[in-house]
């Protein structure tokens, strides 16, 4: 079990409780699972650099990609409807306590010129989206091993029903929000 996993059943819970005036543990907010996006806009002309960009997205995450495809289509992006545009993982349970732990404490602070994440990404209902610029932040993937910098986007999948619960939930895992 992980080591955030842990915290979140002592620590998280009980400060979770006594901000919000919670009663019971199930009212309690909690991460409900995190999908990883990374969308290939070059991959209608070459099909081989959605591959790289599945293999990228497996080393980062442990699990293997799905392949998302186009729901419309676009004659200005010269876009048909089912064509593979790129690639998304969902992870639960102890992978997805594991990505956090690895995005929030390896990844993040090697981003460049970090001075915290947006604390305005929610959405209105307790979720939060969270845009990378370069897959290279994160420490499993080599780089000599790429053919190209890609972005991905993590979004953060809770319960809570407010934006205030869900970032005080991510404050208290750790999330470097900017002041």
């Amino acid at each position: 079990m992980s080591r955030l996993k842990d915290t979140y059943q002592n620590e998280i819970m009980d400060a979770m409780k006594k901000k919000f005036g919670y009663t019971n543990d199930m009212q309690v907010p909690k991460l409900e699972k995190v999908v990883i996006n990374m969308a290939v806009g070059e991959a209608k002309e070459n099909a081989k650099v959605l591959d790289s960009a599945m293999a990228d997205l497996a080393i980062i995450s442990g699990q293997q990609p799905v392949i998302t495809k186009a729901k419309k289509s676009i004659a200005n992006f010269k876009l048909r409807e089912g064509q593979p545009i790129g690639c998304k993982v969902t992870l639960r349970g102890d992978r997805m306590y594991d990505f956090m732990d690895r995005l929030i404490n390896l990844a993040l602070p090697r981003v460049r010129d970090f001075r915290g994440i947006n604390p305005n990404a929610f959405d209105g209902r307790g979720n939060y989206a969270l845009g990378i610029k370069e897959q290279l932040i994160f420490p499993e993937i080599e780089f000599d091993k790429i053919d190209k910098v890609r972005g991905m986007d993590v979004i953060v999948v809770t319960t809570a029903n407010t934006d205030e619960e869900a970032r005080e939930l991510l404050t208290l895992f750790g999330m470097p929000f900017r002041k």
